[in-house]
């Protein structure tokens, strides 16, 4: 049949199988998930409604600036990823495009992926108030915290919560405030010891945080080369490993003298 064809209708034809290999490839499911910038919230006021911390046991300061712990939202472990999609969001400074095991355990169901969130959530929430109450020579049986934050998972936001305790009372223990008024953001894991651990997605969290009007943002300092990626505009960003030396550093800004690090 080949034969009968002129040159440009064989290559045609012989075109046909690849286009439509193509076709097929740009549409298939891929093993990625694409993440974006998510919502923040202020640790230190309410979110829909409800204060994201209270404390009973001991008097609460009243505070003035923001806390802002921040977060990612990443398409849902069901969630088709083609070609198409990849090309697309690849090049974006606001889009990642990451392996899919990396943001969801293989093989888990979505269910067993948001109670493992919530779990993780809740364990960085006690960690959260060990850690400020250590830090401030308190006693967990005559200080009670409570923390309640909707819709939010993992343990990313443990180091804003445990600032967030510590500014509310405490401050930055001289009548003022840790954040010195201004909009502070940041992210990290925090241990019971006061330890500031990695979280990944720090360059659409700084992001996020810029975009809600912050002009600072902790980092840990192992993430300090992917924050400065893609770092907005007017964003100063903080290192920290632990959790005395980000209370040092903003104490430090908000005095206006002593030592900050930079990443």
């Amino acid at each position: 049949m080949l034969s009968r064809l002129t040159r440009s209708q064989a290559v045609a034809v012989c075109a046909l199988p690849v286009v439509a290999l193509l076709a097929t490839a740009a549409f298939a499911p891929l093993p990625f998930a694409v993440a974006q910038p998510g919502m923040t919230a202020d640790v230190l006021g309410a979110n829909k409604g409800t204060q994201v911390i209270t404390v009973s046991g001991a008097t609460a300061r009243r505070t003035s600036g923001q806390l802002r712990m921040v977060t990612i939202v990443a398409t849902g472990p069901d969630t088709k990823v083609t070609f198409g999609d990849v090309f697309h969001d690849w090049f974006r400074t606001d889009r990642a495009v990451m392996p899919h095991d990396a943001v969801y355990p293989s093989g888990n169901t979505v269910k067993e992926i948001e109670q493992h969130n919530v779990a993780q959530m809740r364990q960085s929430q006690d960690a959260a108030t060990q850690a400020a109450l250590k830090y401030l020579g308190l006693s967990a049986d005559k200080v009670k915290v409570t923390l309640k934050l909707a819709d939010v998972g993992g343990p990313s936001a443990g180091l804003l919560f445990t600032l967030g305790i510590i500014d509310k009372l405490h401050g930055d223990g001289s009548g003022g405030d840790l954040t010195g008024g201004r909009v502070i953001a940041g992210t990290g894991t925090i241990d019971a010891d006061g330890k500031v651990g990695a979280v990944g997605g720090v360059a659409l969290k700084t992001q996020a945080a810029r975009r809600d009007g912050a002009t600072v943002f902790l980092v840990p300092q192992a993430e300090c080369a992917d924050a400065k990626a893609d770092l907005p505009k007017n964003l100063r960003l903080i290192p920290v490993t632990t959790l005395k030396g980000a209370v040092n550093s903003l104490v430090a800004l908000e005095k206006g003298r002593g030592s900050i690090p930079s990443c």
